[in-house]
């Protein structure tokens, strides 16, 4: 049996799927599949015999990178069983491959106080963070259009540049 630690990380890519980007401490598998990933058992990274919950949706930015994983926690913790939002900062991803069989299983690098205090996954938290992207991007947008502005205002076309 063998067995490797992958980190996600922000970056990842569509491809028959979701395929993370990933760090391997022995050999990485490449590419993941979305499909593979629905579903995994989520623990926490100090306590790996505790199953806490299992992936339940994985959610993309504008860039179609992976932005977070929503996990279904059921009702250990204190969770009350919610669904929980897991930023890519928050986890990793073992993988256990035996012959042609692989599963997944998701480590939350986080205290349990940690993970009580993630949001939740509801209509209020989407609607917040689409906002936010949204108020993001505009005030980006604006900051890039003025610094292109002062730049093409501080040089006039009608000037002679003298080259040396």
């Amino acid at each position: 049996m063998r067995k490797s630690i992958i980190t996600t990380a922000v970056s990842a890519a569509l491809l028959s799927g979701v395929a993370f980007n990933a760090n391997a401490s022995d050999e990485p598998q490449g590419m993941y599949s979305a499909d593979d990933l629905m579903d995994a058992e989520v623990y926490l990274e100090g306590d790996t015999n505790e199953e806490i919950g299992d992936v339940d949706d994985i959610l993309l930015n504008e860039d179609m990178k992976v932005s977070a994983l929503v996990v279904e926690s059921g009702s250990v913790l204190g969770l009350g069983g919610r669904e929980i939002v897991v930023d890519t900062d928050y986890f990793s991803l073992e993988t256990d491959t035996d012959g042609d069989d692989t599963d997944h299983r998701v480590l939350i690098n986080a205290s349990e106080d940690e993970v009580q205090s993630f949001p939740t996954y509801d209509r209020d938290w989407w609607e917040q963070t689409k906002a936010n992207a949204r108020d993001a991007w505009e005030s980006t947008e604006e900051g890039v259009e003025s610094a292109w502005q002062s730049t093409r205002d501080a040089v006039d076309p009608d000037d002679d540049i003298d080259e040396e």
